[in-house]
């Protein structure tokens, strides 16, 4: 009796650890399966815009505006942890297709966030070496990217600044705290004390 008790444990054990392993990698193959494959002239476009290490983080109509977008990162491969959540880039740029098929650059965010206009409102004065990127996507507003800028050796906690698509100004733009309203850009970033002088 001993003996088949035994055996009977000894096949469970076998037979779970064969259920475990066999179960994660369908799960790993059923998540890359629902991950939506980036199209090869998205990547070639990403190349183009940030060189050969960016990568597409989201593409599609972004800004509900009926044409295709893309949105591609220079990603920090380590990301350090961090109270914020999201991604660590050096560089990211909102892209838009052209009916000539070419790649035009709405948005960038690199030591500052600015479109053609100028810098972006709430853009830090001094130079961000990287940024905290989140992102969410509605139905009805679209795309709309949040970048807290990450500053070395300090734990300060910084706001994120909301950038989204202005369907009035037809350009991204940056929102205000509240993230009901959108900020006009400036030519030039200046130091606010070297304006009282």
């Amino acid at each position: 009796m001993q003996r088949s008790l035994i055996l009977v444990m000894v096949a469970s054990v076998v037979l779970f650890g064969c259920g475990s392993e066999s179960a994660k990698p369908a799960a790993e193959s059923e998540k890359k399966a629902a991950e939506p494959a980036v199209p090869e002239e998205m990547q070639d476009a990403a190349k183009a815009l940030l060189g050969s290490e960016a990568q597409v983080l989201v593409f599609g109509d972004l800004a509900k505006t009926g044409k295709t977008q893309v949105l591609v990162a220079n990603v920090v491969p380590n990301t350090p942890k961090s109270v914020v959540a999201g991604t660590v880039v050096t560089r990211a740029v909102v892209a838009e297709k052209e009916e000539d098929g070419k790649w035009v650059e709405l948005m960038r965010a690199d030591e500052h966030l600015k479109n053609a206009k100028g810098f972006l409102g709430l853009t830090p004065l001094v130079a961000v070496t990287g940024w905290k990127l989140q992102s969410e996507q509605s139905p009805e507003k679209g795309l709309t990217i949040y970048f807290t800028p990450i500053k070395a050796g300090t734990n300060e906690r910084t706001l994120p600044i909301a950038v989204a698509w202005n369907p009035a100004a037809k350009r991204y733009q940056s929102m205000d705290l509240s993230y009901q309203h959108f900020l006009g850009e400036a030519a030039a970033l200046e130091n606010p004390r070297s304006m009282l002088r």
